[in-house]
């Protein structure tokens, strides 16, 4: 689930996330979902836009030698859409980078509520079942990236703080949806990148940056709010 170097599928995702988080302001939702986190309503617009507009911005941080020229991977398939990767001024390279609304936006948020959590311990096994459940489903897709089925990570999520931390679900629910994604789709397969023929990947990039997003906001909204 790393950045695909595609401008139409990138288009496809930003439009996509748009409707999604307007549909869930429109009927409250994504209001309710965070003020069972403990977020504030004033603060809700401002966390909204800073994770839309820090999802265009990538942080490189190093080049990943590549184990086959990615000039000579022509077209590619994605869930039934086909795509030419383009053609990079660095064919034998990938950069590797870390996008800042899907992956230090919401880590930074999860932190927050892991340290502020009655019961850390109980958060970071649910955490760990996550990323063992997302990490055991994530495929690495040629000339994409990382994938996987976007309803796994929240409904594990929700089950695993159900089970873990019932009583501190909702927040649990976030941390484990949001990190357990970013960890098991991204982190724990950094070692495939050099396969995928990407000239560009980002932690938390386009292709992730909906999943956690939306991992995270669904496993709220069917988390209990505990007591």
């Amino acid at each position: 689930m790393f950045f695909p170097p595609f401008l139409v599928f990138f288009l496809f995702i930003f439009v996509f996330l748009l409707l999604v988080a307007f549909g869930l302001i429109q009927f409250g939702l994504f209001s309710w979902a965070f003020s069972k986190i403990g977020i504030p309503p004033e603060y809700l617009f401002t966390l909204l836009f800073l994770c839309i507009v820090g999802s265009m911005i990538n942080i490189p941080l190093r080049r990943i030698p590549l184990e086959k020229d990615v000039d000579d991977w022509h077209t590619v398939s994605f869930f039934g859409m086909r795509f030419r990767p383009p053609r990079s001024d660095r064919p034998n390279e990938m950069v590797l980078a870390i996008n800042v609304g899907g992956a230090v936006i919401p880590a930074v948020l999860s932190l927050y509520l892991l340290i502020s959590s009655p019961h850390p311990i109980r958060m970071m096994l649910a955490l760990a079942a996550v990323t063992y459940v997302v990490y055991q489903n994530a495929r690495p897709i040629a000339g994409v990236g990382i994938a996987v089925p976007w309803l796994i990570p929240p409904l594990a999520a929700a089950v695993a703080a159900m089970i873990f931390d019932y009583s501190f679900a909702a927040p649990a629910a976030y941390v484990a949806g949001t990190l357990g994604t970013l960890i098991g789709a991204d982190i724990l397969h950094l070692d495939e990148l050099r396969y995928l023929r990407a000239p560009v990947a980002s932690i938390g990039g386009a292709g992730t940056f909906d999943g956690i997003f939306l991992a995270g906001i669904i496993a709220v909204l069917l988390a209990p709010v505990g007591g």
